[in-house]
């Protein structure tokens, strides 16, 4: 047994701004009986360049727990990702125990939006802090608000507490408390609101405003629960919401505007009988929310959900921050994942895309593998919130605790995203289709088209700087649907021989994974050669459990990036 444990160790804040300071907190504990002096040792790296270390002594009486705070400012440029190993070593030089967490520096959160969420609102609801410091833990920077409101078409009231339309007690000063609470850490956050709910009673008031099917009969939503009204950016619906969205950033610190959608209606039609087609409308609302926001407060954040990819071909380009996607069947596959991530970030032009698939924590692989297919497709995944909470349901109020196994494992997740986010996401491209049929496992399938049962390469590029291969383990799964219960973990590989056919100029080969228990990279030994297909990088991948990442730089020194 080691003689200290590392109770905790995470910076301070979910991200950072160019210029800001860094603070790491770290909690050790004595579990010897027996006082004892000890060295902190911390290691920041950029990808494989260590570009600081700290070191703190510290003496631990036996039986107790000390937390130390060590300060960093990191380089100004931006947006970067860091990794952070952690060193405990006695005076005798011998490594007692270790740790690993991760940071990045930000311009802004919606460079890398990694979206949580909160959904209890009541009076007297006395764990903001805490929350965030949880919350912080995972890097988590953005949180969407669910059901915070009063009304779907009255968001603020002056009652104090309030109900909501499902009879829930919620609290004005609750929200505040959550929302200042968040801002301290450098979490943004962003109130729900829909693009076109309305309680019934406003519907009455205002039938001119909604949309109808072609019998004439009105949309309504929750069996009668709520009422649809028309979204077209010149209807007299879509006036009242934008000043609703004014007086909530006015009267609000919340962070911009986040729009949800129903899915359905497609095709209404308004009071005078016209057709609207809501792939048409929702693009003009969507801009006209940004105008209305930025008018308010300039760096406002904006929002849509594309549910079940819809209609995302009109809306990706569109003037919101990043593309989120909820996503329903037929979209059950882990290939949808990645295909859903990289069309909507092609056709975006290349903004950030968050994807809202709701697992079942007691799914603890799928989550696990589900993850793995998101991040190393350059994507983000809104599932964690409240304190140690996982998303299982559309209805966000709804979801379930993890267990402490996959709380460490999403850990482990989240960490390496960050620490690798400059090759796995910022400013690079997917290249996974120019590179079918170029990566080679020897003795395994590795084909880009089947759905599973196979060693998925997912490749993503930036300029001729590096080519980033991450593999999926998809090998003797029960199913190929993200949400088909797995039962057991797709079985570990070792020592896996893979061939990349390329003819760029490669310098160094290197290897990590965040089923390890250490997220550092590996400089793997690497050979060129030739057959008939074409120039090749050859090199042996240690292990794979389910997602492993591998970087060929190509000629360009770390640096330079």
């Amino acid at each position: 047994m080691n003689s200290v444990e590392i109770a905790t160790f995470y910076p301070d804040k979910a991200t950072y701004k160019p210029g800001e300071t860094v603070e790491f907190l770290i909690t050790l504990a004595n579990v010897m009986t027996q006082p004892i002096s000890v060295d902190t040792v911390v290691s920041v790296k950029h990808l494989r360049e260590e570009v600081a270390q700290l070191a703190q002594s510290v003496d631990l009486s036996p039986g107790t727990q000390q937390t130390l705070r060590l300060s960093w400012c990191p380089p100004g440029d931006a947006p970067k990702g860091y990794g952070v190993d952690l060193s405990v070593r006695d005076k005798s030089g011998q490594t007692v125990a270790v740790g690993h967490t991760a940071l990045d520096v930000l311009e802004h959160w919606t460079q890398a939006p990694r979206y949580g969420f909160l959904t209890d609102f009541a009076p007297r609801r006395a764990d903001a802090d805490e929350t965030m410091a949880w919350l912080v833990r995972y890097h988590i920077n953005g949180l969407q608000l669910y059901d915070w409101m009063y009304r779907h078409d009255e968001y603020l009231t002056n009652q104090e507490p309030y109900h909501d339309p499902l009879g829930r007690t919620l609290s004005r000063r609750t929200v505040e408390a959550l929302i200042d609470a968040a801002h301290a850490r450098n979490i943004a956050a962003m109130p729900y609101t829909a693009i076109y709910g309305a309680s019934i009673p406003f519907f009455e008031q205002h039938r001119d405003w909604a949309l109808y099917k072609a019998d004439g009969s009105p949309h309504l939503f929750g069996d009668n629960f709520l009422a649809i009204m028309n979204p077209d950016p010149t209807s007299p619906w879509t006036a009242h919401l934008m000043r609703q969205f004014t007086t909530i950033l006015e009267q609000t610190d919340f962070d911009g505007i986040h729009l949800d959608q129903y899915g359905d209606p497609k095709i209404a039609y308004d009071a005078t009988g016209k057709q609207v087609d809501l792939a048409q409308a929702i693009p003009g609302f969507i801009n006209l929310v940004q105008e209305t926001a930025t008018a308010t407060r300039p760096d406002a954040v904006v929002v849509f959900n594309c549910v079940n990819n819809w209609p995302i071909e009109t809306v990706a380009p569109t003037r919101q921050n990043f593309v989120y996607i909820e996503v329903w069947p037929p979209h059950t596959l882990y290939k949808d994942l990645h295909t859903l991530i990289v069309e909507a970030q092609a056709l975006s032009g290349g903004k950030p895309v968050v994807l809202a698939a709701y697992i079942d924590p007691l799914r603890a692989r799928n989550v696990r593998l589900a993850d793995a297919v998101i991040f190393a497709s350059g994507g983000y995944h809104i599932e964690l919130g409240e304190q140690n909470g996982m998303l299982a349901d559309a209805y966000f109020p709804q979801y379930k605790p993890m267990n402490n196994e996959l709380a460490e494992v999403m850990r482990r997740y989240y960490d390496f995203a960050v620490r690798y986010e400059n090759v796995l996401a910022l400013d690079t491209h997917d290249a996974t289709a120019a590179y079918q049929g170029k990566v080679i496992v020897e003795g395994i399938n590795s084909d880009a088209e089947r759905a599973y049962n196979k060693i998925w390469p997912i490749v993503r590029e930036k300029g001729d700087e590096f080519i980033a291969l991450n593999l999926i383990n998809l090998l003797e799964l029960g199913s190929p649907e993200w949400n088909g219960l797995l039962l057991t973990d797709p079985p570990l590989q070792e020592n896996l021989q893979v061939r990349l056919y390329t003819e760029r100029p490669v310098s160094h080969v290197w290897w990590a994974t965040p089923d390890d228990d250490n997220p550092a990279s590996q400089v793997l030994d690497f050979s060129r050669g030739r057959d008939g297909k074409g120039e090749y990088i050859a090199f042996q991948v240690p292990s794979l459990a389910y997602w492993d990442l591998i970087v060929l730089d190509c000629g360009v020194s770390e640096k330079s990036r």
